[in-house]
């Protein structure tokens, strides 16, 4: 078996073992395992449910992961990434409007795109065509996005109509536990210890059942039903002219993010040739590509090459048998659903706002004093933060209609491209003819008229809704709901 392995990746041409490849894939492992708690729970706002979500982004991850291992042969994991799965929940889903089996659509035409791009010749023109300080900027905008989500996520912020974001509750037990995660994920990292942001997450969580504010569904049980998500994706709607804007967001973001990340971590393992470049860049990049297509067919949003994988280069990782050890790991981790669900939303916030951060550090890589460079940068990043949904809520009142004249209005975003109304349900029976007149979301104040409309929801649409509950911190809710199909209602956080 030894020998097997030495010939297929190169081990001691590459002075490594395989026990070395071990430890660097569980090290690589525990670094980005995280996101197997957090991308569901992002994704659950966008009204996924958050068991099959789960098994996608580990078999989505898995896939990607081993697909670098044993065709491209590098150290590289690869996962649902972050940034663009806030971009799907809060830009695209939230923000414009669109149903989540839509957002998934252009997801997939994205990484067709993306796929095509990686066996032709002008990935190297494009890679290179954009401005270094505006590469960074874009993975700094994203960031602040994921920043600013954390800190609402953990209602440290709210939003306002006059100033867009207002200071939350600072003293509630999320936002307490939300900072103290994020400070302790901060000091694990320091310490350089592996698996910093799910000891952080887990801990706080733990904290949280102590306080009791937050609930225990389980350890370890077989994996979810995935079949809600599988084959979800509606690639008729996302041929729309408003979603070209939309599918080209993802493709450049995850084309850019793949590529700097390739490169920084094979710059680390000594893997670049003399000219800088990455050889085998075609197999790497269609590892990313394939893997961000097989996500969408099992239900997650872009998967990227992650730099978490730098843990494992530091830990002696130079070939492609340590991201096969990641892929089995995520396999692994397929039968902890229940712990995923466990993991409260301030916890995961902790873990977002760190990981925005290491985003931000990209604008150190700008040429702050060349001005054409700077000025350049600054703009990207503030528009990338501001595409990417930052205000999406923030101008909520305008898309709000109340009472009985709900059922009869209509409010177009005509930025979008698409129709996205909330509204407001005064009874059970006004929710349900919004509902069955097309409306899309219907907020619903008062934790018991949100039961009794779900019921008259799903009698309006017929028998085929499914009801999805997920918990939050906070007292308000809402019901979503997709005419003209399988239904998907869900309590949501405001």
């Amino acid at each position: 078996m030894t020998g097997k392995l030495e010939r297929w990746f190169r081990l001691s041409e590459r002075g490594s073992d395989v026990r070395t490849e071990v430890t660097a894939g569980v090290t690589t492992f525990l670094t980005m395992v995280y996101i197997a708690f957090v991308n569901p729970s992002i994704l659950a706002e966008a009204g996924m449910p958050l068991g099959p979500v789960f098994v996608a982004t580990c078999l989505a991850a898995a896939f990607a992961t081993l697909v670098m291992g044993l065709y491209a042969n590098y150290p590289i994991a690869l996962a649902p990434g972050m940034g663009l799965n806030a971009f799907f929940t809060y830009g695209v889903v939230l923000g414009m409007g669109y149903a989540w089996e839509v957002a998934l659509g252009a997801v997939f035409l994205s990484g067709m795109l993306f796929v095509t791009l990686s066996v032709l010749p002008v990935r190297r023109w494009i890679i290179d065509a954009i401005p270094h300080g505006q590469k960074m900027a874009i993975s700094a905008g994203i960031g602040l996005f994921l920043g600013v989500i954390a800190l609402r996520s953990a209602g440290i912020i709210e939003g306002s109509p006059a100033t867009l974001v207002t200071v939350g509750e600072l003293t509630a037990p999320p936002a307490v536990l939300a900072l103290l995660g994020f400070c302790a994920i901060a000091a694990l990292s320091a310490r350089r210890i592996p698996g910093a942001a799910i000891l952080g997450m887990l801990g706080v969580m733990a904290l949280g059942l102590i306080l009791g504010v937050s609930e225990w569904q389980g350890f370890a049980s077989p994996p979810p039903d995935p079949t809600p998500t599988l084959l979800a994706l509606d690639i008729g709607a996302a041929l729309q002219l408003g979603m070209v804007a939309v599918i080209f967001t993802f493709l450049i973001v995850d084309l850019f993010d793949t590529a700097g990340t390739l490169i920084g971590v094979a710059h680390q393992a000594d893997l670049l040739d003399e000219e800088g470049r990455l050889p085998r860049i075609q197999r790497a990049l269609m590892a990313d590509s394939t893997g961000t297509v097989a996500g969408t067919l099992l239900g997650t949003s872009s998967v990227t090459s992650y730099i978490e994988s730098a843990a494992g280069v530091g830990a002696g990782g130079r070939t492609g048998l340590t991201a096969v050890v990641v892929a089995g790991l995520f396999l692994v981790c397929l039968f902890f659903a229940p712990l995923a669900e466990s993991v409260p939303s301030f916890a995961t916030a902790a873990a977002i706002l760190y990981v925005a951060c290491l985003m931000a550090r990209a604008l150190k890589d700008v040429e702050w004093d060349d001005i054409t460079e700077s000025a350049a940068a600054v703009v990207t990043g503030v528009t990338a933060t501001a595409v990417s949904g930052v205000i999406d809520e923030a101008g909520t009142d305008a898309a709000v209609v109340t009472g009985e004249t709900a059922a009869t209005t209509s409010v177009e975003n005509d930025a979008a491209g698409a129709n996205a109304e909330t509204v407001t349900a005064t009874s059970a029976e006004n929710a349900a003819a919004v509902v069955t007149s097309g409306r899309r979301e219907i907020h619903v104040p008062d934790g018991g008229l949100a039961a009794t409309a779900a019921a008259a929801v799903t009698n309006a649409v017929g028998t085929d809704s499914q009801t999805t509950a997920k918990r939050y911190h906070f007292p308000a809710n809402r019901i979503c709901s997709r005419p003209g199909g399988r239904t998907k209602q869900w309590l949501k956080s405001k």
